[in-house]
Formats: structure tokens, sequence, C-alpha cells
């Protein structure tokens, strides 16, 4: 089977964050499964004006290689909505789309993303209910998972080189959970962008884990709007399934649905304040015998478990049935009418005096505020919060405002 993965190369599109986590994890994993598989990095925006290119280009590689499954790992709106289904037309293939953040994008990303997509895979429950009220019916629900080809054995306590690490980017509460940790006497490693030690190579992510007595996870996905007010949530982490296939001990903010995939103080712990993190992160640094059966438990729990290899078996399995059963012809080229209708609809992705004048008047407050490289990403922020509640699905086509007025932005 062959299979075309549309997906970031690096973290956000950037190199000097590393190489992107589905980037690293969802090809190879393809690939053990015995299947054919191509990237297009759907997150590079060098050597391009706009997000006019970037479809031209991925529309044409798919018309070359001709994949049988498309796999999509969406941020934005960097894929329209019209490509999507020219390529759904002109090539039969099934299109499935792995979402990474629908505890909290479902209402302005997902539902309006899924019903161009064969398969929607979530990892929230939450948004699987959602859907079946809107009326979806192509939205199933998966979860994160490790790489088996980074699986490690534990090792003991008194063979890890780190008391306590965190990795993951600085964002959101986290520096407040680390600064309200060390006023309490425990001192964490931390690695990842916005911390003073900075990214580090996907590679060394496993070497890290292992060689730690006690791998810290936040579950926190950072702002989320309930209609117009901020809110928090947490979310299952990739890195949950990480920590224990790499070897660790994982120790978690507490997550809805946590216990479905594991034993909670058996395979992993969890905290659900400062004092309980504490006192955690105290009782297993001095009882190791506890903390090594703990990693043993969840290691063997994620190697028979919780693979990508078994998670894309299960999801390819439901795609190629929906191939085999779908009524849209496998063309062996692509008609010429594909390519005119794609230039029809980015002609309608260009900006006009008017929007560029709508660009500017968002952008020079939000610059004066927040300042010249902060700026133009808050005045992106606040026209796309508009444009999914006003606009809906048209903020995800090619006319959409967001693409049109702040590519580099995006």
């Amino acid at each position: 089977m062959k299979v075309l993965c549309v997906l970031g190369k690096h973290a956000y599109g950037q190199a000097s964050r590393g190489l992107g986590y589905e980037y690293v994890n969802f090809p190879p994993a393809l690939r053990n499964l015995g299947s054919e598989v191509e990237v297009f990095d759907s997150l590079d925006r060098n050597g391009y004006s706009g997000f006019a290119g970037l479809n031209r280009d991925l529309l044409a590689k798919a018309l070359s290689y001709r994949p049988d499954i498309i796999l999509f790992v969406l941020m934005h709106y960097e894929v329209w909505t019209e490509t999507l289904d020219i390529l759904k037309l002109e090539l039969g293939a099934t299109l499935l789309h792995w979402a990474t953040d629908d505890s909290w994008k479902y209402r302005q990303f997902s539902r309006y993303l899924a019903p161009h997509f064969d398969v929607h895979a979530t990892t929230s429950r939450r948004a699987v209910a959602a859907s079946q009220r809107d009326g979806l019916r192509n939205i199933v629900q998966t979860q994160w998972a490790a790489s088996a080809t980074m699986l490690q054995e534990p090792l003991a306590a008194e063979k890890c080189r780190y008391p306590v690490t965190f990795i993951g980017s600085n964002y959101g509460n986290r520096a407040a959970w680390i600064k309200a940790l060390r006023a309490r006497g425990v001192e964490v490693t931390c690695f990842g962008h916005g911390w003073p030690g900075g990214a580090i190579p996907a590679e060394r992510i496993p070497e890290i884990i292992r060689s730690s007595v006690i791998s810290l996870n936040f579950g926190d996905s950072g702002v989320v709007w309930n209609g117009w007010i901020p809110a928090r949530s947490r979310q299952i982490k990739a890195r949950v399934f990480e920590v224990p296939g790499s070897g660790g001990f994982l120790l978690t903010e507490a997550a809805e649905d946590l216990d479905r995939y594991f034993s909670i103080g058996r395979e992993i712990e969890t905290f659900a304040s400062l004092d309980e993190l504490v006192g955690k992160i105290r009782h297993y640094l001095g009882h190791a015998s506890k903390r090594s059966e703990i990693a043993a438990a969840g290691h063997l729990r994620v190697r028979h478990q919780h693979t990508y290899e078994e998670r894309f078996k299960e999801l390819m399995s439901q795609a190629d049935t929906l191939r085999q059963q779908t009524v849209r012809a496998r063309v062996s080229a692509s008609r010429p009418d594909s390519l005119q209708a794609f230039e029809s609809i980015a002609r309608s992705h260009r900006t006009t005096p008017l929007l560029r004048l709508l660009r500017r008047m968002l952008v020079l407050p939000c610059t004066a505020i927040w300042g010249k490289r902060r700026g133009p990403r808050a005045a992106r922020r606040i026209l796309f919060e508009l444009s999914w509640r006003l606009a809906g699905a048209k903020t995800y086509s090619a006319s959409g405002w967001p693409g049109r007025l702040f590519f580099r932005e995006s």
C-alpha cells in the first residue's frame, strides 16, 4: 500500500526546534507495517509566498505519487478544503486525518475539516461525542503511542543520571510548575524549546528519559476558549506513552481517560496538585525498588498495547476497508480540468488593497502592545478567532482571510 504523509518535518515548521514528533514517529511505523511511504512537508514555508504554492505542490506531488492513502496531520489552514476535495475526486485515495488537539480544537477546527476526510482520527473522547451530535459519522477515536523502534528496557534507579527531568517546550503554566518545585527544594532538569538549554534532537529524548529516575509530564493544553471566555484544559499527551516506552518512570498530571490506558499507581503515577507532586517525587526518589517496579510494568504495557504500529494497524485497516468500498474510481492519470479547477480556486486566495489595509489595522496596535515579533502573531490569532466564529468553514478554504493575510505567521 502506498501512503503519502502530509505533515511537518520540523516542530512548528522551524528547523531550530528539531524534527517534528509526527515526522519522527508516523512514517517509520507505517513502513514497519509494510507500506511504501513518502512525506510532503506541509509546514515548510521556504520557497513559498503564500498557501497557493504549497497547495499546488501538494496536489502535484499526490497526482505524481498516486497513493492509496493520504495521511494528514494539519495545524491550521495550510491545506485548503478545496484541495482535499480535488484529491478525493482525482485519486480515489482515502484521506485520513490525525487530529492532534481535539480536546480544545474540535469546535474551531475539526468539525469544519472532518467532512472533507474519509476518516478523522481523534485522541479525544469528548470530540467523538460532539461529532455524533453534529451528525459526523467518520470520526473515530485513537490515542497517542510510542515508537516501536525506540522501545528500551528500564534502567535501575541507581544507574540513572538525572533525578528528575522534564522534556517539552516552555509554554503555558509549565514554567510556573518548575519554579514552584524549585522553591520547594526539588530540582528539575528541563529540556526543550524555551528552556535555557534549548531544543534537543528527537533521537536524544529516549536516552534522557531512560536515564531519569523520574520523568515529569504536564497535561495542560494551553488556553481554551469557551465562547469568548479563556480557560485551561488537560489532555493526554504523547509523552505519556513515550516515557514508559523508553524505559522511564512517568509522573504525569492527571487527565481524563488516562486510566483507560494505564493502571495508575502500578504502571505510571499521577498528581493533581503541587503538594501531591512534591510528595510523590520525594517518595519515589527514596523508594527506588517501587519506582523500578512501576517503570517495568508501564514499559510492558506500552510494548504490548501502545505502539504506533498497533495504532496504525487498526486505522489503516479501517481506511483500507473504506477504500475498497468507495464508489470513487481510481484514475490512471490526472485530468487537465483538475489543475484548471485548482487555479481558479487559487485566484480567490489573492489579497486585495482592502485586505492589506485590514492587516495593517490589526498589526499596528498589536505590535505596539506585544512588539515586532509577537505583534503580527497576535493579530493573526485575533483574526482567526473572529473568522472561525463568524465565517465558519470558510476559514479553512482558499478564500479564508487568516491564511490570505498571515501566511508567515500561521
